[in-house]
């Protein structure tokens, strides 16, 4: 018997609608199970709700300090796990009063946590969209971003922070949406950027069936040996009172390093970042004092040292193992997480880490990469490491993941999402054209020329990312483009449309109001953007996805992956 085959236009028109009509029924919680006001009263397991409140809009003061407009009518939920006797689990959920899409999204956070405000924006833009939203402080209050030093001596909060306070997000906030409208979300969806990434990854490692959509970025998912890599980087800048850059060195790195690989990239001539950095092999000598033509920011020898350990990335002084992937070329200009931000800190940044292992009088000087790195995996990479490649559990339960990185991110090296996708392909049966089919079934990565970590950098930045600062209305989808990678997973989760490209957009400043500079498409790996030939090179629709121009994928050393 011949089984009936619709033609692509018909089927594409089919899933389009599914989604439209998704997205399109909402759910009153009118004849709610349990009232807002009621929702303190719910039994949770070691868990309680601590206070609940009505919020009518469309003004509201969020917990960042930060007052919103057009905010739906909302009920606002504050809960506190303890899970173990050292736990403290902070988590706000935000229930539409009416209009819910059937939806939940979970939103990470960022650095050490200690508090919700990092996720209120995506909070508010989930509520706006008709999704109940939730996050939480990972359990790490008074911890700070960049400061957790408050846990030193308490293992339980260590946990906490590395799975468990997101998956009890999750749970606890499914129980609460059951309550509150009589039902639970038809989707689950993650959505977090560097420690939110890390949630995404460990959740879908761990608990597979916890969401049905993943977007992941930038991923502090390998914690470690992240923090290693930090330490590793900032030690190289101090080894002598001349391995020290100043803002205009590092700028001038920068600008050599766009000058002599734009087009090697991949890129054009004129742009003003790498398409693929792991094709340039500018060397820092190229800027040494003493070479024509280059002027006062040249770079003495120590400091050319100290760059090219950066580039080459931490190992181990007694094996020569690579323990984690060197910072790529291009984004050493960053402000915030660039080589001059880090190295001016008193201290490496993000060292709490080391000091749950080794004490508060811990410093950095002193730190043995070979024997005192295996002291700090043994102790926290169980908790914290989100490096099993293994992703069966989670295409079995029929789960996607969207995952990008920052070509540009000079914090994580993004080698090391472009080596954990080639670890997740190996695990699939076939020809390596084989294990990527397999793999893009349900796990595709994108990787964004230009980008610092999360947002910003000198190349289109702003694709609906968590930290974009994104503020306008993406365009519809086409057949097979994208402009917001939310949006995208959304298909693909619900209407079996893989994403194709994803539009990334400049804008002027970084700013929307200031208008568009440029944009381009961003296209799953291992393809890249190439130009067509003809057309705005500011234009994405002038953009095709082509093979990548090739490079080197340094991969850790195997006791550098668990």
């Amino acid at each position: 018997m011949t089984a009936f085959r619709s033609s692509p236009r018909k089927r594409r028109f089919i899933r389009h609608a599914l989604l439209a009509a998704c997205g399109a029924a909402s759910l009153s919680a009118a004849h709610a199970a349990t009232p807002c006001d009621g929702m303190t009263a719910i039994a949770i397991d070691g868990a309680r709700v601590a206070w609940s409140i009505a919020v009518p809009g469309p003004a509201f003061t969020a917990p960042d300090g930060n007052t919103y407009a057009d905010v739906p009518a909302f009920c606002r939920v504050g809960v506190t796990a303890t899970p173990t006797p050292d736990s403290l689990i902070n988590i706000e959920l935000w229930m539409p009063s009416a209009s819910w899409n059937g939806r939940f999204e979970g939103v990470g956070n960022g650095g050490y946590a200690g508090t919700v405000a990092l996720g209120v924006p995506a909070m508010i833009a989930g509520l706006k969209q008709g999704f109940s939203v939730a996050t939480t402080d990972l359990g790490t209050a008074p911890s700070t971003n960049n400061d957790g030093d408050a846990l030193i001596g308490h293992p339980e909060k260590w946990t906490d922070f590395g799975s468990r306070a997101t998956h009890l997000m999750t749970t606890i906030s499914k129980q609460l949406m059951a309550s509150y409208y009589d039902q639970g979300p038809q989707y689950s969806y993650f959505n977090g950027c560097s420690t939110g990434g890390q949630q995404a990854m460990v959740t879908a490692q761990r608990y597979p069936s916890d969401y049905n959509g993943i977007l992941s970025g930038d991923p502090a998912a390998n914690r470690t040996h992240v923090h290693t890599a930090a330490l590793w980087n900032y030690a190289a800048m101090h080894a002598t009172p001349t391995s020290l850059f100043t803002s205009d060195q590092v700028q001038a790195i920068t600008n050599a390093v766009v000058q002599a690989c734009a087009v090697k990239s991949g890129g054009l001539a004129t742009d003003s970042f790498l398409t693929d950095p792991r094709s340039c092999d500018w060397d820092p000598a190229a800027l040494a004092c003493g070479v024509p033509g280059i002027g006062t920011s040249c770079l003495g020898p120590d400091q050319i040292v100290a760059a090219r350990k950066i580039y080459a990335g931490a190992h181990d002084p007694v094996t020569g193992h690579l323990i984690f992937p060197g910072s790529v070329k291009g984004g050493e200009s960053d402000s915030q997480f660039g080589w001059f931000g880090i190295e001016a800190n008193p201290e490496p940044p993000f060292d709490s880490l080391f000091k749950w292992t080794f004490g508060p009088t811990w410093l950095w000087q002193g730190f043995d990469f070979d024997q005192n790195l295996a002291q700090v995996d043994q102790l926290l990479a169980p908790m914290l490491n989100a490096n099993n490649a293994d992703l069966s559990g989670f295409n079995s339960a029929g789960g996607k993941l969207l995952a990008y990185h920052g070509w540009a991110d000079p914090l994580i090296t993004p080698q090391d999402s472009i080596d954990y996708y080639l670890r997740a392909m190996q695990t699939q049966n076939g020809s390596a054209q084989v294990q990527l089919q397999k793999t893009q079934n349900f796990f595709r990565l994108f990787m964004v020329p230009g980008m610092y970590h999360c947002a910003y950098g000198p190349g289109p930045n702003a694709f609906g990312n968590l930290f974009s600062g994104q503020a306008v209305a993406p365009p519809p989808p086409s057949n097979d483009a994208d402009h917001d990678a939310f949006t995208a997973l959304q298909r693909w989760v619900e209407a079996g449309v893989p994403p194709q490209r994803i539009i990334a957009t400049k804008y002027v400043q970084d700013q929307p109001a200031l208008g568009v500079q440029m944009s381009r498409p961003l296209c799953p790996y291992p393809k890249v953007a190439k130009y067509s030939g003809s057309g705005d090179v500011n234009d994405a629709a002038n953009f095709v996805c082509a093979d990548a121009p090739g490079g080197n994928n340094p991969m850790p050393a195997s006791e550098y992956l668990h």
